[in-house]
């Protein structure tokens, strides 16, 4: 019975006690929709970026340089714009620099073979030097409200934010593409063993260089989102990100040492992490207290379902 009981299954019942607790604390406030929106806003771009960085870390791989790269998007973004270029045009030279950003980590990774912690541990400074390269510390935030309200409005008739809108268009997409396509059992396999998947014939280098780029693409698009969202483009926005969104994917049951994890319980941890922070906010806990509450789920979420071994196995891949 113990092996049937999946590490989901209890992100989903604490997500529960949350709710309650949450609801209780609040009086009612913590799951009104004006606060579900607000909490929706919150957790977008760390829901966005834990897509990609979860298929990543499943390939047993990691890349520590996404807030970075949102950040340096945001810059060009708001470059762009005070040299005069159209949004229609910004936007996607924007998911375009993303991209190339992880590209270039896929191939260090990939084509020299070095460890992607300390590539992307380096890439996370020079992608950010970057962004202050473009901007410095001034911020520009004078976009037309046209395009921010899709960063900071609900959908009409709704308390859902576009951004989660967004979230959800490609959350149905990535868990196609990792559970229920080749691509996503190579994924797996690679994770699992690398010189074995290697040896069936995966093409492991490509893999692994697809995933940075779309993790680096996806990022971009998260640069993008925070920026509507705040209606100023910044060198600095994201800054430190990269902790939530690694914390949200372990917090998930992503294994990581590679071959294990769903996406639907990397949605759950993502959900847990904002309602727990969310929570702490209405009850005017200090931003300090909040990162340490961020470091204590990203070592319950390693140390947990390792500790308990068989009994919370993600159900992507049995051990």
């Amino acid at each position: 019975m113990a092996r049937l009981i999946r590490w989901e299954s209890v992100l989903v019942l604490l997500l529960v006690v949350v709710a309650v607790v949450g609801s209780v604390r609040t009086g009612g406030t913590f799951l009104s929709g004006g606060n579900l929106f607000y909490l929706g806003l919150d957790i977008a771009e760390i829901a966005l970026i834990a897509l990609p960085l979860t298929l990543v870390v499943v390939s047993g791989e990691i890349d520590l340089s996404v807030a970075s790269v949102l950040g340096l998007s945001s810059a060009l973004v708001g470059t762009l714009w005070n040299a005069g270029w159209a949004l229609e045009l910004i936007l996607p030279v924007a998911i375009l620099a993303g991209a190339v950003c992880g590209a270039v980590n896929g191939l260090l990774v990939t084509r020299l073979g070095l460890p992607s912690l300390a590539v992307t541990i380096g890439t996370l400074a020079l992608y950010r030097g970057l962004a202050l390269v473009l901007l410095g510390d001034t911020a520009v935030a004078d976009f037309p409200a046209s395009f921010t309200q899709f960063g900071n409005t609900p959908i009409p008739g709704t308390q859902i934010p576009y951004p989660i809108l967004l979230f959800a268009v490609l959350a149905i997409g990535f868990a196609v593409l990792l559970h229920y396509s080749s691509f996503g059992r190579s994924t797996f396999a690679i994770g699992a063993n690398d010189e074995a998947a290697r040896f069936s014939g995966i093409r492991v280098k490509r893999v692994k260089l697809i995933l940075f780029v779309l993790t680096g693409a996806v990022a971009a698009i998260a640069g993008i989102v925070y920026t509507l969202r705040f209606s100023s483009a910044r060198a600095d926005n994201g800054n430190g990100l990269e902790l939530a969104v690694v914390a949200a994917v372990l917090l998930g049951g992503v294994s990581i040492f590679g071959g294990k994890g769903t996406l639907g319980g990397v949605i759950a941890g993502v959900l847990l992490l904002g309602g727990l922070r969310n929570l702490l906010i209405l009850d005017d806990v200090s931003t300090e207290v909040l990162t340490v509450v961020t470091g204590a789920l990203l070592l319950a979420g390693v140390l947990i379902p390792r500790l308990l071994g068989s009994r919370f196995t993600p159900a992507g891949r049995k051990t």
